[in-house]
């Protein structure tokens, strides 16, 4: 008996066609999806540092490296010597540091005037003591009513703030280039900013950058111009580097 059937070609099976039809719609909405929210979310890019600043690795996010910073700041017999043994002998150096930039017309009495990373407030103490009463300084962790809290990749002031800036843990700024515009969105036009930086040793272990010339400072510092730079023997730190904001251009 003749097969019927020898003449006809097998029918195409459609049931797994019909499946993957959601799997395929599914894959491109997804597709779709994605690609629109990258275009949305915002690229932030580090500036392309000079060979000078090295940024140091091992950290995962930014939140691990506050937790770091804070293992320092919060260590309670670091605490116990900076408020204590510690505390005369820092506020006599700053006392110094300050009468000399008073002298050399940098800083004055009414200056409105800013500490960054200053812990538990030894160079505030010491800007009141040589007649900068409006003196003020920020750190991860409170110590009132010297320090406020505050982050110094974001300060918690108004633009134009302050006529004075100082600070010494520039090595701590896991973004140098936050870290300085912040300084330049708070300072006046005119304002001074002095940071007290080692480059001719490497910082500790919480250091989160290594600095090893003055150049990338001057190029971080885009709206201000360099005063001075002079060796100083400031706890470690051997640089003295100063900055005055320019003054805004006049328009016409």
């Amino acid at each position: 008996m003749q097969n019927v059937h020898a003449g006809m070609k097998n029918p195409i099976p459609k049931l797994p066609l019909l499946l993957l039809k959601p799997f395929f719609l599914s894959l491109f909405l997804s597709l779709a999806v994605l690609f629109f929210l990258a275009l949305q979310t915002p690229r932030h890019r580090n500036p392309k540092l000079s060979p000078g600043l090295r940024i140091r690795p091992g950290y995962s996010s930014y939140d691990s490296y506050i937790q770091h910073q804070l293992n320092k700041t919060l260590n309670p017999k670091l605490r116990k010597i900076w408020t204590t043994r510690d505390w005369d002998r820092k506020v006599l150096v700053f006392s110094q540091f300050f009468r000399g930039l008073k002298e050399r017309k940098l800083l004055f009495n009414d200056s409105k005037a800013l500490c960054i990373g200053a812990r538990v407030g030894q160079e505030v103490e010491a800007l009141r003591r040589v007649g900068v009463g409006d003196s003020v300084g920020i750190d991860l962790v409170p110590y009132p009513p010297l320090v406020l809290k505050g982050d110094f990749h974001s300060q918690p002031f108004a633009d134009e703030t302050f006529d004075f800036e100082f600070s010494n843990v520039f090595d701590h700024a896991l973004h140098p280039w936050k870290f300085v515009r912040e300084i330049e969105r708070t300072l006046r036009a005119g304002g001074i900013c002095v940071l007290h930086v080692a480059l001719s040793r490497r910082a500790d272990k919480y250091s989160a950058n290594d600095l090893y010339s003055v150049a990338p400072l001057v190029e971080l510092f885009r709206k201000s111009d360099l005063v001075g730079v002079r060796n100083v023997d400031g706890f470690g730190l051997d640089t003295e580097v100063v900055f005055r904001k320019k003054e805004k251009e006049k328009k016409n």
